[in-house]
């Protein structure tokens, strides 16, 4: 499948740099009737929500993946995206042409500078499009809190922050704006961004309706930014990220498919778990392990009857799945009536409700 057909033309005015406030005040545009498309917010989701309905969340915590390093004069900006054991880490590195096999990376804040820092890493192997593998000089069990102490929420490229010493660093409070109101398991270096909308109240009065509500964790990687640079879909590798989904949630799913209710799956790493731990039949089996799941027009699904998820880039593996999942030409007149109706896109953007039309 050719990827140019999956591209379109996004006003930069419509990248959101900041969630809504409060967070549930967000728009949601509803695609949950066939051939029907209706404006809402989203603290109208549970109007849409029956009882029986089961709402699969991806409850993994975000960790502040992003660093800011110098290496000599050359500064450079690093972001983790997967664990290779307790200290080695594949990264995605801004201006990594000036370093070399050997370098040593030392880490900074707005409050550290290079010349105080205790917090640095080697270039182990420079892998191209999978990136550069960089070894910590710390021991595995205080890598985390040498993270907290220097790192920076991993935010998408489009949204785009000053570098600490800008004096514009902190007018975000990203620390608390790019995580679910649920996030619980750590290890994710980029939001499940669909759960971004939710709060308390929302939870509560989906509880109040009867809805269920189950968890699962997809350590989502950086690699879900990548844009996808093949010509055609079939040539596009997706990079793997570390997933669980317990006894409990398959049972809890299994049974609400059988007994005819609906299955939503909040965003689309929940979505994507799920297709990875269902057979052909249509169960849901426990899952531990890695996924690198690539799902585009013509997949049929076998877990989730819904979707609820954000407005995606062009050319992304994610607006290929959401066209999987309502259909291309139905996605193609929703990304267009989202456009004029200059709804906010991406990770801190608006949301959307969509009927998954291409089932087994």
């Amino acid at each position: 499948m050719q990827v140019d057909i999956f591209d379109f033309e996004l006003p930069r005015e419509l990248i959101a740099s900041q969630p809504a406030n409060p967070r549930d005040a967000s728009r949601l545009l509803d695609l949950s009737e066939e051939n029907k498309i209706t404006d809402r917010h989203f603290n109208e989701l549970p109007e849409l929500l029956n009882e029986g309905d089961v709402l699969v969340f991806n409850d993994t915590k975000v960790i502040p993946a992003r660093l800011y390093g110098a290496r000599g004069e050359a500064l450079v900006e690093v972001t983790l995206y997967h664990p290779i054991d307790g200290i080695r880490w594949m990264s995605f590195i801004k201006n990594a042409k000036r370093l070399h096999i050997g370098d040593t990376i030392h880490f900074y804040t707005n409050e550290i500078p290079v010349q105080q820092s205790d917090f640095s890493a080697q270039v182990l192997e420079k892998k191209d499009e999978d990136g550069i593998m960089i070894f910590f000089n710390c021991q595995p069990q205080e890598l985390g809190n040498k993270l907290e102490q220097y790192g920076f929420m991993p935010l998408p490229p489009y949204i785009k922050r000053e570098r600490p010493g800008s004096g514009l660093w902190h007018k975000f409070n990203d620390k608390e704006n790019y995580q679910t109101v649920y996030a619980k398991h750590e290890g994710a270096v980029a939001a499940p961004t669909a759960g971004l909308h939710f709060t308390p109240e929302i939870m509560q009065k989906i509880r109040d309706k009867g809805v269920k509500e189950v968890f699962l964790t997809l350590h989502v990687g950086a690699g879900t930014f990548l844009p996808v640079k093949t010509e055609d879909t079939k040539d596009h590798k997706m990079h793997a990220e570390f997933g669980i989904i317990s006894e409990q949630t398959a049972d809890i799913i299994n049974q609400a498919k059988k007994a005819g209710k609906r299955i939503i799956a909040v965003g689309t790493t929940s979505l994507r778990l799920l297709e990875s731990a269902a057979d052909d039949n249509g169960i849901l089996h426990p899952f531990y392990g890695e996924t690198d799941i690539f799902i585009t027009p013509g997949y049929k699904f076998k877990i989730i009857d819904m979707l609820i998820t954000n407005f995606h880039l062009p050319k992304s593996t994610l607006f290929m799945l959401v066209c999987a999942v309502a259909g291309f030409e139905r996605m193609q007149q929703a990304y267009k009536h989202a456009i004029d109706s200059k709804y906010r896109f991406y990770s801190y953007g608006d949301s959307s409700i969509l009927k998954c039309v291409n089932k087994i």
